[in-house]
């Protein structure tokens, strides 16, 4: 399969690729948050028992 993705990454020309991709994830719960300004970076607050749990984050614009 690795392969497959590698192939498919050379058709397209460089300078040409999507914008955007879409991702199918499955999971428990979603919420949206808008980043703020922390410092030299961004932070995103999550509820407190999402503590130790694992997240994914994507970035939509």
């Amino acid at each position: 399969m690795a392969d497959d993705k590698k192939n498919h990454m050379a058709e397209v020309p460089p300078g040409l690729a999507p914008t955007k991709v879409k991702f199918e994830i499955y999971g428990e719960e979603m919420i949206e948050k808008l980043v703020k300004s922390s410092g030299n970076s961004g932070r995103v607050y999550l509820p407190p028992d999402w503590v130790g749990c694992h997240v994914k984050i994507i970035r939509v614009d």
